[in-house]
């Protein structure tokens, strides 16, 4: 059983089950299978891992600079962005250098703060950076920033694969362990046992049709499981180089056009992701990292005073923005290019102009709404941080059924296979039944007609009650009511209209229906 100190660890009882489930099992299974086993307990008590994914130059590193609150992470192109970054909660800052024979240096970080773009190091023994930051925002989440898709040379690419696919783990703890085979798993295990367990996948305007494949290749490294609405989510960056013009309904407004762009994005890379939410990564990074000064805001306040001919005009490009004759130097408006973007600039702008009297802080917090960083958190907090207890006992069974599979030895396949069945069983752990049903479904390995995958997908998508039923905002009579109709409907489609593949899902389905039912009439009474 796990013990009180470990239970504090875990995210949620799911967790605490199948932790109980891999220290059960450990004397029953081979040696590296409990080597595996061991593995998995240790991320069960680790903190959420989100990789963030995308193609070169869609602003990842700008969106982790932005979720973490700390510019950190270098956004030029360099040595450092072709590695692998691990941003984890640690009670002193430090940058460590994982060299492929396991030895670790320190790397000092720059005088602006951030990890340095370029190491004094054999660049091609470095496996991947550790980055350990005092932030509070990293207690349960690790952020992990990883190169560019479709650019990479080999080396970053066999990187990026080892680290979430095939990782080294730690050492074991004792003789014992190291005899009983504690670290000595083979790649099959490994690949089980290694990887994110959520991804947050960054797209651009220029998305492309074969986005949705670059996310599957890239996700069959996250903890056995590919993505799908339950552990990814997708963000539209650099929503403000959008033209309005070019997409259909928008009235000509920026981040009109972004949301009307991002739900066709959604439609384009569903199932994959639960949704894509359009962000201005540089104007988030800039006002919740302290990149945007009072003197910045000084400079914004002179540019707000100038007529407005000669500002409509320098806000044409960014070149006659810097080249304009006008008071606020040119090496001042670069920098406001460089931080805030012209769109950044024109908000700012337009807020200053509507009240002059706004101080700096004021003005920060406008940039950092019109980002759209808080929707992009509350889409975390939502798919991933308040599911966290779910998707990582989802992403542990996963691991444990894959070594057990990986062991060859049919007995301990059984073994290990009757075990989670027994906590299947378990009404406690139906949210697990539900998310292996989504996977099925999503994944295409369960074939359901397209109006019934999209019910599937729904109602085990979310969290909340009105958008489980697609009835957000109804009066709860109605939310009760067709929950106990649709609940009796997914039973009679299990019985009798269902192949058996189709059955065990609509019996999942039509216990989840029960179970909001009940959830709503315990609320109203």
């Amino acid at each position: 059983m796990t013990t009180a100190t470990e239970q504090q660890h875990l995210a949620g009882p799911l967790s605490a089950a199948v932790a109980n489930l891999c220290q059960r099992l450990q004397p029953q299974v081979s040696a590296r299978t409990a080597a595996g086993f061991r593995e998995v307990l240790r991320r069960l008590s680790a903190p959420l891992q989100v990789a963030v994914a995308g193609r070169i130059k869609s602003g990842k590193s700008t969106l982790v600079n932005a979720l973490i609150g700390r510019r950190v992470a270098p956004t030029d192109v360099g040595e450092c962005t072709r590695l692998v970054t691990r941003f984890q909660y640690g009670t002193v800052d430090r940058v460590e250098l994982v060299f492929f024979d396991g030895r670790k240096q320190v790397l000092p970080f720059d005088v602006g703060g951030m990890i340095p773009n370029d190491l004094e190091v054999d660049f091609d023994q470095v496996s991947h950076l550790e980055a350990y930051l005092t932030n509070a925002v990293l207690r349960d989440l690790t952020v992990i920033d990883t190169p560019g898709l479709g650019s990479l040379d080999a080396a970053s690419v066999k990187r990026t694969e080892q680290l979430l696919g095939a990782a080294k783990h730690a050492k074991p703890d004792s003789e014992d362990e190291a005899e009983a085979g504690g670290d000595e798993l083979d790649d099959t295990s490994r690949n089980a046992v290694a990887g994110a367990e959520a991804v947050l996948y960054v797209v651009t305007q220029g998305v492309r049709a074969d986005d949705q494949q670059a996310l599957a290749a890239f996700t069959a490294a996250t903890a056995s499981r590919e993505a799908g609405p339950v552990n990814a989510i997708a963000v539209l960056n650099k929503a403000d180089t959008i033209t309005p013009e070019s997409v259909a309904g928008s009235d000509g407004d920026v981040w009109k056009a972004a949301t009307l762009l991002a739900e066709k994005q959604a439609a384009t890379l569903k199932p994959r992701v639960a949704d894509v939410i359009p962000v201005i990564g540089l104007l988030a990074e800039s006002a919740e990292s302290g990149g945007f000064t009072s003197a910045d805001a000084d400079a914004l306040r002179r540019l707000a005073d100038l007529d407005d001919a000669t500002w409509e005009t320098m806000l044409i490009s960014a070149d006659i923005f810097t080249t304009w004759d006008c008071e606020v130097p040119t090496g001042t408006r670069v920098r406001l290019l460089e931080t805030l973007d012209l769109y950044g600039i024109r908000t700012a702008v337009d807020a200053l102009r509507a009240e002059p009297e706004l101080t700096a802080g004021a003005l920060r917090r406008r940039l950092l709404d019109a980002s759209g960083l808080a929707g992009v958190r509350n889409r975390l907090d939502a798919v991933f941080r308040a599911r966290a207890d779910g998707i990582k006992a989802a992403a542990a069974l996963a691991s444990v059924t894959a070594l057990a599979h990986a062991s060859g030895d049919p007995g301990e396949r059984q073994r290990v296979h009757d075990a989670i069945e027994v906590l299947l069983a378990k009404p406690e752990a139906h949210q697990l039944r539900l998310l292996e049903a989504l996977t099925l479904v999503t994944s295409g390995a369960v074939s359901m007609p397209d109006d019934l995958a999209e019910e599937v997908l729904r109602v085990g998508s979310s969290a909340v009650v009105g958008e489980q039923l697609g009835m957000k905002g109804r009066p709860h009579k109605e939310l009760s009511a067709y929950a106990l109709e649709r609940a009796g409907w997914w039973r009679s489609f299990a019985s009798f209209g269902a192949t058996p593949a189709q059955s065990r899902v609509a019996h999942v389905v039509h216990r989840s229906y029960f179970l909001i039912w009940q959830q709503l009439r315990e609320q109203a009474g």
